[in-house]
C-alpha cells in the first residue's frame, strides 16, 4: 500500500547507518524528511545530500529529522556519509522495499537502454506519523528550501488551529 497524503504511514522497517533500525514510529513527535535518491557518490545525489547537510541545523531547530534512502548497501552509505560529513542517517534499501512502498522505482532511459532506477523524491511526515507533503521528480536546486518552507507552513497551521 503506497502512503497517501494526509494518511498515517503504513508499517515500515529498514536498516540504516549508525545502527539505526528505521520504522514508521522511530521519530514520533518529530517531522520526518524522508528523501529518496538514486545512488551514493553521483553528482546530483552528492549535491542533494550536501544541501540537506547544510540545512540540517535549521531543520533540527524546526523539530525535523532527515533520513536519506537509496538502494546502496550500508558500507557504501557509511563511506558516503563520512566523506560528506552528513549529520543524518541513510537507509540501505538493498531489497527496494521502501522504494516500492513509496512508488519511487521508475523505468528510465540511460545511454539508450531501459533501466530501473530511483526517481528523486522527498516525503514529509508530521509528528503524528501522517504523510503531509511529497515531492516527486525533484530538481535538486532549491529543494531543501521548499522542504523547510513546508515544515514552517505546517507549524503555522498547527498553531492557528490550537
Amino acid at each position: 500500500m503506497t502512503p497517501a497524503l494526509n494518511k498515517a504511514l503504513p508499517d515500515i522497517e529498514a536498516q540504516a547507518t549508525g545502527g539505526l533500525k528505521f520504522t514508521q514510529h522511530s521519530f514520533a513527535g518529530k517531522f520526518l524528511v524522508l528523501y529518496f535518491y538514486p545512488k551514493d557518490n553521483t553528482p546530483g545525489c552528492t549535491t542533494e545530500a550536501m544541501q540537506f547537510r547544510d540545512h540540517h541545523k535549521e531543520l533540527t531547530k524546526l523539530g525535523a529529522v532527515v533520513i536519506g534512502v537509496s538502494r546502496d548497501n550500508l558500507a557504501s552509505h557509511n563511506k558516503f556519509k563520512e566523506t560528506l560529513g552528513l549529520p543524518f542517517e541513510l537507509v540501505a534499501d538493498t531489497e527496494e522495499k521502501l522504494c516500492h512502498l513509496f512508488g519511487v522505482v521508475k523505468n528510465k532511459i540511460m545511454y539508450g537502454k531501459k533501466v530501473k532506477g530511483i526517481e528523486r523524491s522527498t516525503f514529509l511526515v508530521d509528528p503524528q506519523g501522517v504523510l503531509r507533503a511529497e515531492w516527486r521528480g525533484v530538481k535538486v536546486a532549491g529543494h531543501t528550501e521548499e522542504v523547510v518552507a513546508a515544515i514552517k507552513a505546517l507549524q503555522a497551521e498547527t498553531k492557528a488551529a490550537a
